[in-house]
């Protein structure tokens, strides 16, 4: 009797054991892939402060966006199964950046095409503005004696008590001083701010040019844009989300609060975009991912960059979604196809 009981709790262990592993090697265990998956259609109102608004909006603007999710082994074989998923390998996405300094690289791409939203919706509203860099924004950190002390996604307010510009006006200030001197550094990590005593290090920009002292990280400049009258201030909060897509859509909302009247004119309005400071409207990725996301959330009106059209098109009439695709190239012509729309009942 002992001997069966004991090869009872053997033979239960081992399924125990066999079922860690399974589960582990499906839920914990990573794999060299990545899924792509219709993410949210969310109103960009709440993101977006204007001062002395004009407050009538009776619909909504949304921005997409897509779902990118580093794949185990269980989300593998349910996006096997769904058609608005996609599997890619990771290494197409990071290309030569680490999963941080990827994720550093959307958060620029975010702030800049939140400053260009401003600047172009102050252009098409009429309002006077001048723009100013904000802060030096880090991508990557690929020097070793730099790494701890900065890290990517670090926005750099000051060096030496200076503010700085730009990388050319960094490497200026850095100049007078010594590979090894150490230089006190004020950013801002995760929203809160702190300083940082960085040890300079040798770069070498290219063949034949004399190494100099810097930071030993792969900056870009940020730029703020400001109305030049008072009490038109635009600013933004938290989005979470990362790139340059939502652009259109907040040069629309911040576009319609900057003037009189309901540009919405009580539609749900989605859609998608990269903006420049001249309006000019870019083409995106994963637009296919979008449309759906934008079904989704009942969206009647999708405007899609020209050069995405097709795409998107094809995905629109896979899923039979009932949106209007309106394919644009500037923010003039999304803005002349509201005001040409009749008020919704």
């Amino acid at each position: 009797m002992m001997k069966f009981r004991h090869r009872t709790g053997m033979r239960a262990a081992a399924y125990l054991f066999a079922l860690i592993v399974v589960v582990y090697a499906f839920v914990f265990m990573g794999t060299p892939y990545v899924v792509y998956q219709p993410g949210d259609a969310s109103e960009v109102a709440p993101m977006i402060r204007v001062e002395n608004e004009d407050k009538a909006e009776e619909g909504t603007f949304m921005m997409t966006t897509v779902s990118a999710s580093y794949a185990n082994v269980a989300l593998l074989l349910y996006s096997a199964l769904n058609p608005n998923a996609e599997i890619d390998r990771k290494a197409e996405r990071l290309g030569n950046q680490t999963e941080e300094e990827y994720a550093a690289t959307q958060g620029y791409y975010m702030s800049s095409s939140q400053s260009n939203a401003v600047e172009a919706a102050y252009k098409a509203a009429g309002v006077p503005y001048h723009d100013e860099t904000e802060y030096l924004f880090v991508f990557s950190v690929p020097a070793g004696d730099g790494r701890g002390q900065l890290k990517p996604g670090d926005k750099i307010l000051s060096v030496a008590g200076q503010h700085v510009t730009d990388p050319e006006a960094l490497s200026k200030l850095l100049s007078s001083r010594k590979v090894g001197d150490r230089v006190t550094v004020a950013l801002e990590r995760d929203g809160k701010k702190l300083q940082e005593d960085v040890t300079l290090v040798e770069i070498k920009d290219s063949e034949g040019k004399a190494a100099r002292p810097g930071l030993g990280v792969v900056i870009g400049a940020v730029q703020k844009v400001e109305a030049s009258e008072a009490g038109r201030t635009v600013s933004f909060t938290d989005t979470n989300v990362g790139g340059p897509s939502a652009g259109l859509m907040f040069t629309m909302e911040i576009y319609n609060r900057l003037t009189q009247g309901d540009l919405t004119r009580g539609y749900r309005v989605a859609g998608t975009g990269t903006i420049d400071p001249g309006g000019e409207v870019g083409p995106i990725g994963g637009v296919q991912f979008k449309i759906v996301a934008a079904d989704r959330k009942g969206a009647e009106i999708f405007f899609v960059p020209l050069k995405n059209y097709e795409a998107a098109k094809a995905k629109a009439d896979k899923i039979g979604t009932r949106m209007k695709l309106v394919p644009v190239s500037t923010l003039n012509e999304a803005i002349q196809y509201m005001k040409k729309l009749p008020v919704k009942p």
